[in-house]
């Protein structure tokens, strides 16, 4: 198997580690939303469990910890999104055109923003599970022994890898496809807000409305978070006076659902690349 991705992938990396502000900002900005959002909304909801009929001996989650599941998937979401504007500037710049008549293949070219892609959300999800376990108080992976913590971080991290490769795949094949950066950012703003509020990553998505709740099941971010909740919390607790019960199967079929869809992205993306026109 080929691997002349990784020039694409260290120019990503490099690019993400050089520009200070870049780096802050995405590093940041969740451990500030769960810091800020989480701590407000969790101080509201957290109240209104004493509404909640819940049988005595089972967990009950508080707010903080359910939303933590939500702000590393929205965060996974937001930077994958947005991850394939790169694309725009290396048009742009005639940098594209370089990659496109050097021996690369194209594939190679998505492939390596992909693995940047992939990387990034690896390091922006630990710092989060991180921040809000020894900071904020949120209860992940409680009543684990070490091993079981490893595990379930890896399970983590494959079900966040898996989403991050489908969305940069994705923004990719947008972004081969335009040619201004505004247009890009306009679509990924359309994107991005209609997929995190309609999924399950900040309140249980049982009460939307019928076409909401359509939309919610074919969200690729409703199954990320299921995947997140699941190793994070566990399979069995109450939260938002809602049972919930991850089963083995509903685990194993909401990771299916994001493999087949990165390789629909992937396939999308593929064509973009090969019907590219570099002026």
């Amino acid at each position: 198997m080929k691997t002349e991705f990784w020039p694409v992938f260290w120019k990503e990396m490099i690019k993400f580690f050089r520009f200070k502000s870049l780096l802050f900002t995405t590093l940041v900005q969740p451990a500030l939303w769960m810091a800020f959002f989480g701590t407000a909304m969790s101080s509201n909801f957290d109240r209104m469990n004493v509404l909640y009929n819940i049988p005595s001996g089972m967990g009950q989650v508080g707010y903080l910890t359910f939303m933590g599941a939500g702000v590393i998937a929205m965060t996974a979401l937001f930077t994958s999104l947005y991850g394939g504007m790169t694309l725009i500037y290396d048009k742009n710049f005639g940098l594209m055109k370089e990659m496109i008549a050097s021996p690369m293949q194209r594939s190679q070219i998505i492939l390596g923003l992909g693995l940047s892609g992939i990387t990034k959300g690896f390091i922006q999800a630990i710092i989060i599970m991180v921040f809000g376990t020894l900071f904020l108080g949120v209860d992940f992976f409680s009543q684990q022994n070490l091993p079981g913590i490893v595990c379930s971080v890896l399970g983590i991290l494959l079900f966040v890898g898996t989403f991050s490769l489908g969305f940069i795949f994705l923004s990719s094949g947008i972004a081969l496809r335009l040619e201004t950066h505004e247009g890009m950012q306009g679509i990924m703003t359309v994107l991005s807000m209609p997929l995190f509020f309609v999924s399950n990553a900040l309140y249980p998505a049982d009460a939307f409305p019928a076409v909401l709740k359509v939309l919610s099941v074919i969200n690729p971010l409703t199954y990320l978070v299921n995947g997140i909740r699941y190793f994070a919390i566990g399979n069995d607790f109450y939260a938002l006076g809602k049972h919930y019960i991850y089963t083995t199967e509903i685990v194993s079929g909401s990771y299916v659902a994001l493999l087949i869809f990165t390789l629909c992205t992937f396939i999308f993306a593929m064509d973009s690349i090969n019907n590219v026109s570099i002026t």
